[in-house]
């Protein structure tokens, strides 16, 4: 039996709608065997199937090529999640690394990330300097007395 890409991405649940399944096709993130595949590829019993989400590639074993979707429960009996433990380790690193990626115009940044930015432009060791004494010190290595030039 053979269904085709996107339905059977959809009715295995790793995409919610086909819409999505095919959005993800078209823009390069599924492939099989290394070879970015298109919607309309008709999929069999046996292929491992990548799929790109975020940081890490998943990869799935297809064990029946359904076209109708199925309950959380029946997944199992139609893929098997062959994901290598280093994409997972991947997703932990990415996790734990605190970096948000943050897309241009997806709003303000939160107040953690404010001050982390703050902190990061001008640093906290700045702050214990006073500038306005510095000027002064010149001024008396150059020979001059007071302020006035």
């Amino acid at each position: 039996m053979e269904a085709r890409l996107d339905k059977w991405l959809w009715a295995a649940r790793i995409f919610k709608t086909r819409s999505i399944a095919a959005d993800a096709c078209k823009n390069g993130r599924v492939a099989i065997g290394g070879v970015k595949m298109k919607p309309s590829r008709m999929v069999k019993e046996g292929e491992v199937i990548q799929v790109k989400k975020g940081p890490i590639t998943y990869s799935f074993k297809v064990l029946q090529a359904i076209q109708n979707r199925v309950g959380a429960k029946l997944v199992p009996e139609v893929m098997e999640n062959v994901t290598t433990p280093d994409q997972y380790e991947l997703l932990e690193m990415n996790r734990i690394s605190g970096f948000v990626d943050r897309a241009r115009g997806t709003g303000r940044p939160t107040k953690k990330e404010r001050r982390d930015l703050d902190e990061f432009i001008v640093p906290a060791f700045l702050g214990d300097f006073d500038f306005e004494d510095d000027d002064e010190d010149e001024n008396e290595m150059n020979g001059y007395e007071d302020d006035t030039l």
